[in-house]
């Protein structure tokens, strides 16, 4: 019995045409893993960043909460404040106030500016030299024009987190309108 002979033509075509095949799908296969690792890293780079804004944010949040900045930037400054972003009671980030908080613009809030029905603004009308309050009889009656012991000042504070972790480092910066004692305001605003 005589087996009959494959055509010429046929000989090995098949498993060459599998075999790019199977390359193809690889390189697909290989492209897809490198494309799905790159959006995991750029997520993770973006989380990062997010965290270390938030943390940056916060350290603003906390200096501004107390107007103790507005009496002594530079001490303030000093501190650095940490942030926990896991909730693992460690520490994850640090954020510092740099440069230091800075007054860039003040203007002194005139008597007759004041409402003398809010008691933050019967503040503003102390007497440093009589060691009292001036006396106001009538609520609403005019007040003499002229400087109170307030000042409105314009501030902007820096906060700048280093994440050794993520390589990450942001500067958030926030300006702020506060109302201060005019002696602070005298020494800190130039």
């Amino acid at each position: 019995m005589r087996r009959p002979r494959a055509p010429s033509g046929q000989r090995g075509a098949a498993l060459f045409v599998v075999m790019i095949m199977l390359m193809v799908m690889a390189w697909f296969g290989i492209s897809t893993l490198r494309l799905s690792s790159q959006n995991q890293q750029i997520v993770g780079n973006s989380q990062a960043r997010q965290h270390a804004i938030a943390a940056a944010q916060r350290a603003i949040e906390q200096t501004i909460s107390s107007n103790l900045f507005t009496a002594d930037p530079a001490a303030v400054a000093e501190t650095p404040i940490v942030s926990d972003v896991d909730g693992d009671a460690y520490p994850d980030l640090t954020a510092t106030l740099d440069p230091i908080p800075a007054c860039y613009r003040v203007r002194n809030v005139k008597t007759a500016e004041l409402n003398l029905a809010s008691a933050k603004d019967r503040q503003c009308l102390q007497s440093s030299s009589a060691g009292g309050t001036i006396r106001i009889e009538r609520p609403g009656a005019p007040v003499p024009a002229g400087d109170s012991m307030c000042a409105n000042s314009d501030w902007n504070v820096a906060a700048r987190v280093d994440d050794q972790r993520s390589g990450s480092a942001v500067i958030v910066n926030q300006g702020i309108a506060i109302r201060v004692a005019q002696v602070d305001a005298l020494n800190f605003c130039k």
